[in-house]
Protein backbone atom coordinates (compact mmCIF):
# COMPACT_ATOMS: atom_id res chain seq x y z
CA UNK A 1 0.00 0.00 0.00
CA UNK A 2 1.41 3.37 -0.92
CA UNK A 3 0.57 6.99 -0.26
CA UNK A 4 -2.67 8.15 -1.81
CA UNK A 5 -2.68 11.34 -3.84
CA UNK A 6 -4.30 13.22 -0.96
CA UNK A 7 -1.74 12.03 1.56
CA UNK A 8 1.19 12.78 -0.74
CA UNK A 9 -0.16 16.30 -1.27
CA UNK A 10 -0.67 16.72 2.47
CA UNK A 11 2.91 15.77 3.30
CA UNK A 12 4.28 17.98 0.50
CA UNK A 13 2.27 20.89 1.92
CA UNK A 14 3.71 20.24 5.37
CA UNK A 15 7.26 20.11 4.04
CA UNK A 16 6.79 23.37 2.17
CA UNK A 17 5.56 25.16 5.30
CA UNK A 18 8.09 27.71 6.47
CA UNK A 19 8.70 28.67 10.08
CA UNK A 20 11.95 30.50 10.78
CA UNK A 21 14.09 28.86 13.44
CA UNK A 22 16.73 31.22 14.78
CA UNK A 23 18.45 28.99 17.31
CA UNK A 24 21.76 27.32 16.42
CA UNK A 25 22.04 23.58 16.98
CA UNK A 26 23.59 23.06 20.43
CA UNK A 27 26.37 20.53 20.81
CA UNK A 28 26.26 17.53 23.14
CA UNK A 29 27.92 19.37 26.01
CA UNK A 30 25.52 22.29 25.75
CA UNK A 31 22.50 19.97 25.66
CA UNK A 32 23.72 18.24 28.83
CA UNK A 33 23.35 21.52 30.72
CA UNK A 34 19.73 22.11 29.71
CA UNK A 35 16.76 21.36 31.97
CA UNK A 36 15.04 18.05 31.32
CA UNK A 37 12.21 17.75 28.81
CA UNK A 38 8.86 17.18 30.52
CA UNK A 39 8.19 13.60 29.47
CA UNK A 40 4.99 11.60 29.69
CA UNK A 41 4.67 9.63 32.89
CA UNK A 42 3.19 6.13 33.19
CA UNK A 43 -0.26 7.57 33.95
CA UNK A 44 -0.45 8.92 30.39
CA UNK A 45 0.91 5.82 28.66
CA UNK A 46 -1.31 2.91 27.65
CA UNK A 47 0.08 -0.53 26.88
CA UNK A 48 -1.93 -2.22 24.14
CA UNK A 49 -1.61 -5.98 23.70
CA UNK A 50 -5.06 -7.27 22.72
CA UNK A 51 -7.59 -6.61 19.98
CA UNK A 52 -10.06 -5.00 22.41
CA UNK A 53 -7.40 -2.64 23.75
CA UNK A 54 -6.27 -1.88 20.20
CA UNK A 55 -9.80 -0.97 19.10
CA UNK A 56 -10.15 1.38 22.07
CA UNK A 57 -6.81 3.00 21.21
CA UNK A 58 -7.88 3.30 17.57
CA UNK A 59 -11.00 5.23 18.63
CA UNK A 60 -8.87 7.76 20.52
CA UNK A 61 -6.18 8.08 17.84
CA UNK A 62 -8.67 8.46 14.99
CA UNK A 63 -9.83 11.74 16.54
CA UNK A 64 -6.33 13.25 16.38
CA UNK A 65 -5.05 15.30 13.43
CA UNK A 66 -1.48 13.93 13.64
CA UNK A 67 0.54 11.36 15.58
CA UNK A 68 4.04 10.98 16.83
CA UNK A 69 5.31 7.65 15.48
CA UNK A 70 8.14 5.25 16.27
CA UNK A 71 8.85 1.54 16.61
CA UNK A 72 11.16 -0.64 18.68
CA UNK A 73 12.71 -3.98 17.81
CA UNK A 74 14.63 -6.52 19.85
CA UNK A 75 18.34 -5.77 19.32
CA UNK A 76 20.49 -8.18 17.34
CA UNK A 77 24.01 -8.89 18.53
CA UNK A 78 25.26 -11.78 16.38
CA UNK A 79 26.80 -11.33 12.94
CA UNK A 80 24.24 -12.18 10.29
CA UNK A 81 21.34 -12.21 12.75
CA UNK A 82 18.22 -10.68 11.21
CA UNK A 83 15.67 -8.84 13.33
CA UNK A 84 12.05 -9.95 13.11
CA UNK A 85 10.87 -6.60 14.46
CA UNK A 86 9.21 -4.35 15.02
CA UNK A 87 7.98 -5.80 18.28
CA UNK A 88 6.21 -2.67 19.41
CA UNK A 89 4.74 0.36 17.65
CA UNK A 90 4.32 3.67 19.46
CA UNK A 91 1.78 6.33 18.55
CA UNK A 92 1.22 9.53 20.49
CA UNK A 93 -0.95 12.61 20.61
CA UNK A 94 0.10 15.69 22.60
CA UNK A 95 -1.92 14.34 25.53
CA UNK A 96 -1.01 10.66 25.79
CA UNK A 97 0.72 7.73 24.08
CA UNK A 98 -0.10 4.15 23.21
CA UNK A 99 2.50 1.38 23.04
CA UNK A 100 1.24 -1.50 20.88
CA UNK A 101 2.69 -4.97 21.32
CA UNK A 102 2.13 -6.82 18.07
CA UNK A 103 2.71 -10.45 19.05
CA UNK A 104 -1.10 -10.87 19.12
CA UNK A 105 -2.34 -11.26 15.53
CA UNK A 106 -5.64 -9.47 16.15
CA UNK A 107 -3.85 -6.54 17.77
CA UNK A 108 -1.38 -6.53 14.89
CA UNK A 109 -4.26 -6.23 12.41
CA UNK A 110 -5.52 -3.08 14.13
CA UNK A 111 -2.03 -1.57 14.06
CA UNK A 112 -1.91 -2.29 10.33
CA UNK A 113 -5.19 -0.37 9.96
CA UNK A 114 -3.72 2.57 11.85
CA UNK A 115 -0.61 2.54 9.68
CA UNK A 116 -2.76 2.54 6.53
CA UNK A 117 -5.06 5.31 7.76
CA UNK A 118 -4.87 8.32 5.46
CA UNK A 119 -5.17 11.98 6.35
CA UNK A 120 -3.16 11.70 9.58
CA UNK A 121 0.55 12.61 9.40
CA UNK A 122 2.73 10.14 11.31
CA UNK A 123 5.74 12.18 12.40
CA UNK A 124 9.04 10.95 13.76
CA UNK A 125 12.81 10.82 13.44
CA UNK A 126 14.87 8.30 11.46
CA UNK A 127 11.84 6.46 10.15
CA UNK A 128 13.37 4.79 7.08
CA UNK A 129 14.04 1.50 8.83
CA UNK A 130 10.73 1.66 10.72
CA UNK A 131 8.81 1.91 7.45
CA UNK A 132 10.62 -1.07 5.96
CA UNK A 133 9.99 -3.22 9.02
CA UNK A 134 6.32 -2.25 9.19
CA UNK A 135 5.89 -3.22 5.55
CA UNK A 136 7.67 -6.54 6.09
CA UNK A 137 5.85 -7.50 9.27
CA UNK A 138 2.39 -5.99 8.84
CA UNK A 139 2.10 -6.10 5.07
CA UNK A 140 1.27 -2.39 4.75
CA UNK A 141 3.41 0.64 4.04
CA UNK A 142 2.65 3.41 6.54
CA UNK A 143 0.68 6.19 4.89
CA UNK A 144 1.50 9.83 5.56
CA UNK A 145 4.86 9.29 7.24
CA UNK A 146 6.67 12.57 7.90
CA UNK A 147 10.42 12.44 8.55
CA UNK A 148 11.07 15.39 10.85
CA UNK A 149 14.77 15.43 9.98
CA UNK A 150 13.72 16.36 6.44
CA UNK A 151 11.73 19.31 7.74
CA UNK A 152 14.75 20.62 9.64
CA UNK A 153 16.99 20.15 6.60
CA UNK A 154 14.58 22.15 4.46
CA UNK A 155 14.80 24.91 7.05
CA UNK A 156 18.55 25.19 6.88
CA UNK A 157 19.93 22.52 9.20
CA UNK A 158 22.54 20.54 7.31
CA UNK A 159 22.62 17.29 9.24
CA UNK A 160 20.08 15.05 10.89
CA UNK A 161 18.67 16.80 13.91
CA UNK A 162 17.37 13.79 15.79
CA UNK A 163 14.98 14.03 18.70
CA UNK A 164 17.63 15.33 21.14
CA UNK A 165 18.70 18.18 18.88
CA UNK A 166 15.13 19.08 17.97
CA UNK A 167 14.00 19.25 21.60
CA UNK A 168 17.03 21.37 22.45
CA UNK A 169 16.44 23.80 19.57
CA UNK A 170 12.69 24.17 19.95
CA UNK A 171 12.20 23.87 23.71
CA UNK A 172 15.65 24.63 25.11
CA UNK A 173 15.41 21.34 27.00
CA UNK A 174 17.32 18.06 27.25
CA UNK A 175 15.61 14.92 25.99
CA UNK A 176 16.64 11.96 28.15
CA UNK A 177 17.14 8.58 26.47
CA UNK A 178 18.11 5.54 28.53
CA UNK A 179 20.77 3.39 26.84
CA UNK A 180 19.70 0.47 29.01
CA UNK A 181 16.11 0.72 27.81
CA UNK A 182 17.17 1.29 24.20
CA UNK A 183 19.04 -2.03 24.07
CA UNK A 184 16.51 -4.01 26.11
CA UNK A 185 14.44 -6.91 24.83
CA UNK A 186 11.42 -5.37 23.16
CA UNK A 187 10.05 -8.81 22.30
CA UNK A 188 9.32 -9.55 25.96
CA UNK A 189 5.65 -10.16 26.65
CA UNK A 190 5.97 -8.20 29.89
CA UNK A 191 7.54 -4.80 29.27
CA UNK A 192 8.94 -2.87 32.21
CA UNK A 193 7.79 0.59 33.19
CA UNK A 194 11.17 1.93 32.06
CA UNK A 195 10.65 0.41 28.61
CA UNK A 196 7.16 1.88 28.30
CA UNK A 197 8.33 5.35 29.32
CA UNK A 198 11.26 5.19 26.90
CA UNK A 199 9.18 3.99 23.97
CA UNK A 200 6.20 6.27 24.52
CA UNK A 201 8.29 9.40 24.86
CA UNK A 202 10.06 8.92 21.54
CA UNK A 203 6.65 9.21 19.88
CA UNK A 204 5.47 11.92 22.27
CA UNK A 205 8.51 14.12 21.62
CA UNK A 206 7.91 13.73 17.89
CA UNK A 207 4.35 15.07 18.05
CA UNK A 208 5.49 17.91 20.30
CA UNK A 209 8.17 18.83 17.75
CA UNK A 210 5.66 18.53 14.90
CA UNK A 211 3.36 21.03 16.62
CA UNK A 212 6.19 23.38 17.63
CA UNK A 213 7.32 23.54 14.00
CA UNK A 214 3.88 24.88 13.06
CA UNK A 215 3.04 21.82 10.98
CA UNK A 216 -0.33 21.05 12.54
Amino acid sequence: MSLSGDDTSHIQTILSTRLTIRHPTPDKDAIALLPAFDRLGPERITLVSSAAQAREAYAHLARATAWGFDTESKPTFKVGEVSDGPHIVQLSTPERAWVFQIHDLACRAVVAELMALGGVPKAGFGLGDDRKRILQKLGVEPVGVLELNTVFQQRGYRKDMGVKGAVAVLFNQRFIKSKKAATSNWANLHLSEAQLVYAANDAYAAIRVFNALGLA
